[in-house]
């Protein structure tokens, strides 16, 4: 999208004044403000939902725009989670590549056993990852996120950032959560009061870095808040991957030690001479692998133990 000197106005009062900006596919703009600003009105006008009352917006060709909210109403709760992601088939197409819906699932913490329930037995935290799920097996290259942070959360929140880091659409998205900011967006737009938009390059600290020393736009109740959901976040290095990764690393210890005894054994037995030469050469390789790879396994699950118990 590119915005031309665009205005706004409610009540008389400017909600937008002669912004310019130019949106370009891959960018991930942030929109800043307090409560009551106008951000989602920015959105739409954006989005040529709203006409500006001056100044062009002109929108992209082929733009598919998917809005996160619009979901929550089209869960059925009659229906397994598999059968609300997937529709009754086996496979989802994820950019372009079939996977199998169980494993697409497992992506977002999903068991088998829980993948074929009934979406009337699963959480809050469960039905947003089960809206995440859902939405990026749709087409779209226009993501809209309006305040998307309120009821996610720790683990869903970390599934959605790694989402969008690796979406090659645009996003567009409207939060207070300061740390989500910073680890997802490329750009700023921030309500600076009087329907002045300025435009920053980088997240929310890249915007307090940046902006003049007088201008404040969130109030003491927000600044406190953001700063809470940063000093929380910030504290937490032990995500959802970590704590997967930390559960099924003994498993595969286990599975290293018994191939690795079951070489001993076979490289250590009588009948070994009696075998080809390339084969012997072979499970000993292997053998060398595996001792590598266990030691590997043990430093890993180590350094996820003090990660966990924040050592």
């Amino acid at each position: 999208a590119k915005a031309t000197d665009i205005s706004y106005n409610y009540g008389g009062k400017p909600i937008i004044s002669n912004l310019s900006t130019s949106i370009m596919k891959g960018d991930r703009i942030g929109i800043l403000g307090p409560n009551g600003a106008g951000k989602t009105t920015l959105l739409k006008v954006l989005l040529g939902e709203l006409n500006p009352a001056a100044g062009v917006v002109r929108l992209g060709t082929n733009l598919q725009i998917s809005y996160f909210d619009q979901l929550r109403e089209q869960l059925d709760e009659t229906k397994t989670v598999m059968e609300n992601v997937a529709g009754g088939k086996d496979t989802v197409t994820i950019n372009g590549k079939s996977r199998h819906i169980l494993g697409y699932l497992s992506d977002f913490l999903f068991e088998p056993d829980q993948a074929r329930s009934l979406i009337s037995t699963l959480s809050g935290g469960e039905r947003n990852r089960l809206l995440l799920a859902k939405l990026f097996t749709r087409p779209f290259n226009v993501l809209v996120l309006d305040e998307p942070t309120n009821d996610l959360d720790y683990e869903t929140l970390e599934i959605l950032e790694d989402l969008l880091m690796n979406f090659s659409g645009t996003v567009l998205l409207v939060s207070h959560d300061r740390a989500f900011i910073n680890n997802v967006v490329t750009s700023t737009l921030v309500f600076e009061g009087n329907g002045v938009i300025k435009e920053y390059v980088g997240g929310y600290d890249d915007w307090l870095r940046q902006r003049q020393p007088e201008i404040e736009i969130d109030s003491a109740v927000e600044r406190k808040n953001t700063l809470k959901i940063q000093v929380v976040r910030s504290k937490s290095k032990f995500g959802f991957k970590e704590k997967r990764e930390l559960e099924s690393t003994p498993k595969l210890i286990e599975k290293l030690e018994t191939e690795q005894a079951e070489l001993f054994r076979a490289l250590g037995g009588p009948e070994i001479y009696k075998k080809d030469r390339l084969e012997i050469a072979t499970k000993s390789a292997r053998l060398d692998e595996v001792k590598n790879e266990l030691v590997k396994a043990y430093a890993r699950w180590e350094e996820l133990e003090q990660n966990r118990s924040g050592v």
